[in-house]
């Protein structure tokens, strides 16, 4: 099951707000492995690759793949580049969770860092100087402009999470880093009365890992992101996410999270690698999610009555030394 991609559990969160909130667990995605297993980027990081492989002109033999990340992509992208025989170059900034980067250099690949000053932008544009120096060198599947990263949340995300809740969900909520998400989320379920909401970090001097601010001016934004596919668009501040995520530790630390849907995992599976060390661990991403719910519902946009699923992007073994789980890892 280390290799499985997709499919992942839908389980039962309390937030203690109203609205049923499930979590789609996509650490499950080739799970088991070390560092905090997968992510929701391991769908992206293989979907790019596998576009790639059926384009001849893409990989050439002995090109080196590059890509730009924060950490959970370039993992992704490590392991199944790895495992498919191509040398692989992960471009990453030096602030990086060092279980994302520990995953990567486990994988085989080489890490280049470049100084967390220069922000989101900053590691994107040195991905490209490098493809651009060395263009015989390189393939960059790049995650922010490649239309395999939407399309395999339409294709996969989309219909899973439908699928999980018995076509019960109402709004979906989730963060934005190449947007891809969100995108193609919204693309799946256009025509099936789910409303989708899009939140990016309130400033770029942010700790929500993944994500990036999209509305300062001085910022580029990905082409794999389509804001008017939203039904709606938030920032959410670091400290409301890194809340939520521990608000999510507490309220499950001494009950059994309900499993609404085990995916292709059996319930002991589900059990075993839900939690670190008997603590139900998030990334802070899914913290900004579960924030943002909390918002929507106070503002009436989202009714106690309904159904609403949010990603939980990554398991926080991935952020040992990082100030929101650092003491529970």
């Amino acid at each position: 099951m280390n290799g499985a991609v997709g499919e992942t559990p839908l389980v039962e969160l309390d937030l203690g707000i109203g609205p049923d909130v499930y979590g789609k667990v996509e650490w499950f995605n080739a799970a088991g492995r070390d560092h905090g297993g997968g992510s929701i980027k391991t769908r992206i990081g293989r979907a790019m690759l596998d576009a790639a492989e059926a384009s001849p002109d893409s990989i050439a033999e002995g090109k080196t793949i590059l890509e730009a990340s924060s950490g959970n992509t370039g993992t992704a992208v490590a392991r199944f580049g790895a495992e498919r025989g191509y040398d692989v170059e992960i471009v990453v900034p030096e602030h990086a969770g060092r279980g994302k980067v520990d995953a990567i250099r486990g994988a085989g690949a080489s890490v280049h860092f470049v100084d967390g000053d220069r922000g989101y932008d900053g590691f994107v544009e040195v991905a490209r100087r490098r493809y651009e120096d060395s263009p015989g060198r390189y393939y960059w599947p790049n995650q922010y402009q490649n239309p395999a990263n939407p399309a395999v949340h339409a294709a996969m995300t989309g219909p899973e999470l439908y699928r999980g809740t018995d076509g019960e969900v109402d709004h979906f909520v989730a963060g934005a880093g190449t947007g891809g998400t969100i995108t193609g989320v919204a693309h799946a379920l256009a025509d099936r009365g789910v409303s989708v909401h899009g939140f990016e970090p309130a400033s770029t001097d942010h700790d929500i890992a993944g994500l990036k601010r999209m509305s300062s001016p001085e910022t580029f934004v990905p082409d794999t992101v389509e804001f008017e596919a939203l039904d709606s668009r938030h920032a959410v501040e670091t400290d409301a996410a890194h809340g939520y995520a521990r608000r999510l530790r507490e309220r499950h630390e001494a009950t059994e999270i309900p499993i609404r849907d085990t995916g292709q995992w059996s319930v002991e599976a589900v059990r075993e690698y839900l939690r670190v060390d008997g603590e139900f661990l998030v990334g802070p991403s899914s913290g900004g999610a579960a924030a943002l719910v909390e918002r929507l519902t106070r503002r009436g946009v989202i009714g106690t009555d309904e159904t609403v699923v949010i990603p939980l992007a990554d398991r926080g073994d991935r952020y040992p030394d990082r100030e929101l789980w650092s003491a529970y890892l």
